[in-house]
């Protein structure tokens, strides 16, 4: 097994890791090296798929203090305000240094920057690349990382394991894709930047690779999962593909249509329209459908209608380029010439791996966490559309500079396993124990298929005590089963996916009961969570963020109160 020592590991290679990166990097004779360890090839990387921008605050005619209370609302005032606060303060700095990074935002007639406005903020803030945002943002911050001497590169290698080592971060063990060897990156310091846990549900935004994994990893090692019953859809993706249509269309003016050709959002978010923040459009959506007035699409998928037309040509052909060779290559529609069936789909998950502060520390010391995979927690209960390519760069950057000032402050610690230690051979024994098991009969995709079924039918936009009491009752009999039941048929070792879609399914077991336990717990409806059975927000028993933690082979479940500073909650509406 080849060891590979360095200081900082950074798992993930998104916008939230590269910033990382780049941020360790930055100060003038580092002497700490720093792996990157990404599953795929770094462009690959799902962070290239946002289209919509960036959300700062540059105009005269905003204010931090508008941009600090757009979120807190939109979070349905479960974001802690004082990391809230930090965070819009911030956004700023990152548009300028991706400006000198050679970022190319678009802009108007006068060399200004362009922005736009999106769900829920009262304020054109959002800065973008036409709709192309995250993949010139990856572009840029890639071409960063590569001028770093002192950072290495390690594409698609699978993370399998967290090792501690006195009770502080040891090592990671991961998979070579190529050639199906094991590897132990050995480090005083990691940063998880891995991302959301999209692909618990059938019908999503994210890309096939989005399995939670660094997720799962933290979770097995004892970290705890903060808020993760907050799951966001998206409210315009392509039927039947999930291929998200950026909400800036609507920004702009492209509107929602039922069967009748009626905007039929007046009649649940009057002031705000199309523009309400992502939970409320999507729960109209889906009541608009569940009554009888959405379109059959492709498939015969039941639908509703996003009619751009309104922007005319010349602007979807410049801002929209992406969006409109979807909709013709995938669905034989113009949107310059007719409305395009769409759904909400699965797109983000407000929870994630609990951290401490402003450093984005755990609780373990020598882990960080960034991006998607972290929660400080700026969404609360539902993030706002441009927040999260920000909240990625703003978090990475401190996680950097957390991370840097605890090697500086330890420096000379260091107490990390050998590849022949016992944790390291127990990792081994479970990875290779998908492709030397001959006593299953179930395939791995089948209980994939399973549980995106289970997750899709009770643990969606609209959730009821009984749906989640049976979804936790199938997921538990499903990871009670798992690995024993399954067969992994490919027992080669070079470029092996089944072997690794073993280990992602075992993933999003184990994260999808840490979806469903605190939904069973949170009875109320807030943000994205909405119980049928409990319809309204209340602030006097969980204006809280819960805590879901390993404790052996089950999973526990606690609370804390979210951090208020200036904003109270108040009645939430659009």
């Amino acid at each position: 097994m080849e060891t590979i020592d360095t200081d900082l590991v950074i798992l993930g290679s998104g916008v939230a890791g590269l910033r990382a990166a780049i941020e360790f990097a930055r100060p003038a004779g580092s002497t700490f090296d720093v792996a990157i360890v990404s599953k795929v090839q770094v462009m690959r990387s799902h962070s290239v798929a946002p289209e919509g921008g960036v959300a700062a605050v540059l105009g005269a005619s905003d204010s931090f203090e508008q941009h600090g209370f757009d979120t807190v609302k939109g979070s349905d005032y479960l974001a802690d305000q004082d990391a809230v606060e930090a965070f819009v303060a911030e956004c700023p700095n990152e548009v300028l240094q991706l400006e000198h990074w050679g970022m190319p935002w678009l802009r108007d007639p006068a060399g200004e920057l362009l922005s736009r406005r999106f769900g829920a903020h009262e304020v054109a803030r959002s800065f973008f690349a036409y709709d192309r945002t995250g993949f010139f943002l990856m572009k840029t911050l890639y071409d960063r990382v590569l001028t770093e001497h002192r950072v290495s590169i390690f594409h698609e290698f699978f993370a399998t394991a967290i090792l501690l080592r006195d009770g502080r971060f040891g090592g990671l063990i991961a998979m070579e894709r190529k050639s199906g060897k094991f590897v132990l990156f050995r480090a005083r310091a990691l940063i998880v930047a891995t991302g959301g846990l999209g692909r618990i549900y059938s019908y999503a935004t994210y890309s096939h690779t989005v399995t939670g994994d660094g997720l799962a990893l933290a979770f097995h090692a004892g970290l705890a999962l903060k808020d993760m019953e907050f799951i966001q859809w998206l409210p315009t993706t392509l039927v039947p593909s999930g291929i998200p249509a950026t909400e800036a269309l609507r920004g702009d003016g492209a509107v929602l249509l039922n069967k009748h050709g009626e905007r039929f959002l007046k009649r649940y978010a009057p002031k705000r329209m199309e523009l309400a923040a992502r939970d409320v459009v999507v729960r109209s959506m889906l009541t608009e459908i569940a009554q009888g007035n959405g379109v059959e699409g492709p498939r015969g998928v039941p639908s509703l209608l996003l009619d751009a037309r309104s922007l005319g040509e010349p602007m979807i052909a410049e801002r929209y380029k992406s969006f409109r060779e979807n909709a013709i290559r995938f669905l034989d529609l113009d949107p310059v010439q007719e409305p395009i069936p769409v759904l909400p789909g699965m797109h983000f998950s407000m929870g994630g791996i609990d951290v401490l502060d402003l450093s984005m520390a755990t609780e373990v010391p020598g882990i960080w966490a960034a991006g998607e995979a972290a929660c400080v927690s700026l969404h609360g209960a539902n993030r706002l559309g441009t927040n999260s390519l920000p909240a990625c760069l703003v978090t990475g950057k401190w996680a950097a500079q957390g991370a840097r000032r605890y090697l500086e402050a330890e420096a000379g610690r260091r107490s990390t396993p050998s590849a022949e230690s016992e944790e390291v051979a127990a990792s081994l024994d479970r990875s290779y124990g998908f492709v030397k098991h001959e006593g299953g009969d179930t395939s791995v995709y089948a209980v994939r298929n399973e549980l995106q079924r289970v997750m899709d039918e009770n643990v969606g936009a609209f959730r009821t005590r009984e749906g989640l009491t049976h979804a936790l009752a199938s997921v538990r009999r499903l990871r009670s089963s798992y690995p024993g039941a399954v067969v992994v048929r490919d027992k080669s070792s070079e470029f092996n996916l089944e072997w690794v879609h073993a280990h992602e399914v075992a993933n999003l077991l184990a994260l999808s009961e840490t979806v469903i336990l605190p939904a069973l717990w949170r009875n109320e409806s807030r943000g994205s969570h909405f119980r049928v059975d409990h319809p309204t927000r209340d602030d006097s028993q969980f204006l809280a963020h819960s805590l879901t933690r390993a404790h052996g082979s089950e999973t526990q479940l606690s609370s804390r109160p979210a951090r208020l500073t200036k904003w109270a909650p108040r009645a939430r509406t659009y």
